[in-house]
């Protein structure tokens, strides 16, 4: 079942994300990597910028998050996690399908240029990647990263489901 998720769900939300950001650990630069990914307090943080969560509930247990955040004249996917143990059930793709059929307008999502596995979920499923050029100055417009970030990271933009 998918629910949108409440500030009961914030230390479920943290553990998902700390758990599958593991998948990370290695493969993008290990100056942008740490521990936990992504603390707490900033998770707070994301969620006070309108990061709205939805979560995708087994059993009465969220096993995926996937969060979607209103800036300027776009909407971002941010913050797409699933526990490892429930990876490759189609969680995700669930979770996206759901989100991409509530917004409408331009649907933008970044992701570390390394996670080839995540830039392959979505092209999958509509998505394609911007040139250079494009990338950095969306990441300047829409995100607040350092500039690090920029330089290790790729946006894709939404462009309808695939035929």
């Amino acid at each position: 079942m998918i629910r949108p998720c409440t500030d009961s769900d914030i230390t479920e939300i943290f553990n998902i994300i700390n758990d599958a950001a593991q998948a990370y650990r290695g493969v993008i630069p290990a100056d942008r990597w740490h521990e936990p990914y992504m603390p707490l307090e900033e998770l707070k943080d994301e969620i006070a910028h309108e990061v709205k969560f939805w979560g995708f509930e087994e059993n009465g247990r969220l096993v995926g998050v996937m969060g979607m955040q209103p800036v300027k004249d776009v909407t971002l996917i941010r913050h797409a996690y699933v526990n490892t143990a429930m990876r490759n059930q189609g969680i995700g793709g669930k979770l996206l399908a759901h989100l991409l059929g509530q917004i409408d307008g331009k649907i933008l999502v970044g992701t570390w240029k390394a996670a080839v596995w995540a830039v392959r979920f979505y092209e999958q499923r509509g998505f394609q990647l911007t040139g250079e050029e494009d990338k950095n100055r969306l990441l300047k417009t829409y995100w607040n990263i350092p500039e690090r970030q920029i330089e290790t990271s790729v946006v894709l933009v939404y462009k309808g489901v695939p035929s």
